[in-house]
């Protein structure tokens, strides 16, 4: 069974493509995203890619993974196939949103772009705010964001985990889709990072206390998607993007080999 939040577009709708090519008959694809026409019409795209003797249930769930609800309904869906012989768990999260636009995005980036190696183009979540440490008064700003990018994905990955309890004959891995700066700093992105890193922790916690779980923290690298075409409008400035494809393939492929440390972080541009 795979599992891929964040389904609908961008990096999360080209791994769908790829898993289905690796999936075994009587697998169990689950897609999550809080678009119903989005995930409907890549369900009908995969359908359509589907051998003729393969036999894979694909399955959608509409659901805003930053609400109680979304979480719970996501988990739901996953336990009714909980009874079936199941010899592999993948989860990955990817599930995230575009980046506000802020009128000081403009300086900000151009700024940033040249004193920083961007590979901050392949930013997958919710970038946040992009402002000074000391603008972050606001509890209910800060938590908001924090809520969406880190609790709500320990939630989710430990519901699935209640789910599918690891035991002798079922694999379990865990995608963490990561970033360069959850290991390195970068002024004014600070709800960006911190989410980041924390995120990395939290799965290096989740490999120490269950070793029969895998886990990858992944930084995608900088990738064509749809808020990288907003930063590029907004900043004027040009720079080399990688097609999601590309990442995604590179993704499976750590999958496939399973020869990574689990909990390492590993970079787009490491392999």
């Amino acid at each position: 069974m795979c599992i891929i939040t964040g389904a609908s577009k961008g990096f999360g709708r080209a791994l769908a493509h790829l898993v289905l090519n690796y999936l075994k008959t009587g697998s169990v694809l689950l897609l999550v995203a809080r678009s119903r026409p989005l995930l409907q019409q890549l369900k009908e795209e995969l359908l359509q890619n589907l051998k003729d003797m393969q036999e894979i249930t694909i399955f959608c769930t509409v659901a805003d993974l930053s609400t109680k609800e979304g979480v719970e309904d996501t988990v739901a869906m996953a336990r009714q196939q909980s009874l079936k012989e199941i010899d592999h768990v993948l989860l990955i999260n990817n599930a995230g949103n575009k980046a506000p636009i802020e009128y000081g995005l403009r300086r900000l980036f151009h700024r940033l772009f040249f004193t920083v190696n961007v590979k901050v183009a392949g930013a997958r979540a919710s970038l946040g705010d992009i402002s000074p440490f000391e603008n972050f008064t606001e509890l209910e700003r800060v938590n908001s964001y924090l809520a969406f990018n880190v609790s709500s994905v320990l939630a989710l990955t430990a519901g699935m985990l209640q789910a599918f309890p690891p035991r002798a004959g079922l694999q379990w891995s865990v995608v963490n889709c990561s970033s360069m700066f959850a290991v390195q700093a970068l002024p004014s992105w600070v709800l960006y990072c911190t989410a980041k890193a924390a995120r990395d922790m939290m799965f290096r916690v989740l490999a120490v206390e269950n070793p029969n779980v895998k886990v990858l923290s992944y930084a995608p690298g900088p990738m064509d998607t749809q808020m990288q075409e907003d930063i590029r409008r907004l900043t004027g400035i040009q720079y080399h993007l990688h097609p999601c494809r590309d990442s995604a393939a590179k993704l499976m492929r750590l999958l496939l080999d399973n020869d990574f440390v689990t909990a390492c972080h590993v970079d787009f541009f490491d392999l």
